[in-house]
């Protein structure tokens, strides 16, 4: 009989090489490995490059984004604007308004229709006098402001100034105070107006509105005619804006504001 000991050893060596291939196959070599992982990354590069591409070409992805980005500023916007209206909220409401100041806007109304400027300058801010603007934006740079003197003296004073530019042409608003009178400040029989607003905006035009930003917590009183003349479907509207601030407890007129439809 043989011995068994070559037997046992090539038994041994045979499970010996079973558990190691098994162990091979569930553990894949290193080097197999880098490759599968450098073969993902060049994919996955790929994949960018070919993204990159797109951006650098496709001009509507990169508007998208600028969208993106207008939508946020947008939104700053609306929030700019959410304290504008804030602020509105802030203002004397419409009936309290008229409560406060429908006796001293009679007064001045009634003052300009009639030209009684020693009156008007009674009314007028001692110490900021009166700021006339030919249309609805409230220029600081710009519009003319008289003192009571200056009122009391409206009518006499043959001096042309300029008072801004003409809404269309472009060309200087050069006229004497009576002259100015006619076409920016009593140009229709506002004592008489059709509809009377207070701290409500009646007419709009294509000017920006901008009086209660300028003006410190005012009340503003506007005098407003729809329009005229049937045939210009109500394109010839016109209005008066008196603003009024408080001073010492006490209310002046610090501005006259003209408005009606520009180009």
């Amino acid at each position: 009989m043989k011995p068994l000991k070559p037997y046992i050893v090539m038994a041994y060596g045979l499970i010996f090489l079973f558990v190691l291939t098994a162990c091979t196959r569930q553990e894949p070599p290193m080097n197999d490995i880098k490759d599968i992982t450098d073969e993902i990354s060049d994919e996955i590069l790929d994949e960018l490059d070919k993204d990159k591409d797109i951006r650098d070409d496709d001009s509507g992805v990169a508007s998208d984004m600028d969208n993106i980005q207008n939508v946020n500023i947008d939104i700053d916007h609306r929030d700019d604007d959410d304290d504008i209206l804030d602020d509105d909220d802030d203002l004397i409401p419409s009936p309290r308004a008229e409560e406060i100041i429908k006796d001293l806007s009679n007064q001045t109304i009634q003052a300009l229709k009639n030209k009684d400027m020693d009156t008007l300058s009674q009314l007028v801010d001692p110490k900021k006098g009166v700021r006339f603007t030919p249309y609805t934006f409230v220029s600081l740079e710009r519009d003319l402001i008289f003192n009571q003197e200056g009122i009391k003296n409206f009518f006499k004073d043959d001096k042309e100034y300029i008072w801004g530019y003409y809404d269309g042409s472009g060309e200087e608003i050069k006229l004497t105070p009576s002259e100015y009178y006619e076409e920016f400040v009593y140009s229709k029989d506002f004592a008489n107006a059709d509809e009377i607003g207070y701290n409500k905006v009646l007419s709009f035009g294509n000017n920006l509105e901008n009086q209660f930003d300028v003006y410190d917590d005012p009340i503003i009183v506007e005098y407003y005619f729809p329009g005229f003349e049937e045939q210009y479907e109500g394109l010839d509207w016109q209005s008066l804006r008196l603003v009024f601030e408080e001073e010492d407890d006490k209310w002046f007129l610090v501005g006259i504001i003209h408005n009606r439809m520009t180009i």
